[in-house]
């Protein structure tokens, strides 16, 4: 507990004669991207050839390529992530824990709110296998018997 002698300092978006902070969505994204990729399980990060393709005619940022970054009027955050995860593990706890981490990470680096973490699941890896394409995770058809 804080004493009175020592009150807590004010947080930075309490100081509006300071003047605006604005914190770039390419800068969110990042922090997205990281946070993702500590997560067990997490293969990648990125949309594959379709996100690719984008890039080339918007010229956006490889780092980023796979997270999208919105903003409601409140000014909370709502973000897509798409991943590429591990051969063998569990997609809905993985997928939760992406979730708890990166709303957790954006949470304390910016202290604004994230209202959601929308994961979308794009390919499964094969721990190992350098001769699988970036964009051929996953075949194009379910094999059944």
């Amino acid at each position: 507990m804080q004493s009175p002698e020592f009150p807590s300092p004010p947080r930075f978006d309490d100081q509006p004669d300071l003047g605006d902070i604005k914190i770039n969505h390419n800068v969110i994204a990042g922090i997205v991207r990281l946070a993702a990729l500590q997560v067990k399980g997490v293969s990648g990060v990125g949309g594959g050839i379709v996100d690719g393709i984008g890039e080339i005619f918007t010229k956006k940022d490889a780092d980023n390529r796979g997270v999208r970054v919105n903003e409601s009027e409140d000014g909370d955050y709502e973000i897509e992530v798409r991943l590429i995860v591990v051969y063998g593990s569990e997609l809905g706890q993985t997928a939760y824990d992406v979730q708890i981490d990166v709303r957790k990470q954006v949470m304390a680096m910016t202290g604004k709110e994230v209202r959601k973490v929308d994961v979308i699941i794009e390919g499964v890896r094969i721990p190992g296998d350098a001769n699988q394409a970036e964009d051929d995770l996953w075949p194009d058809t379910v094999a059944t018997d």
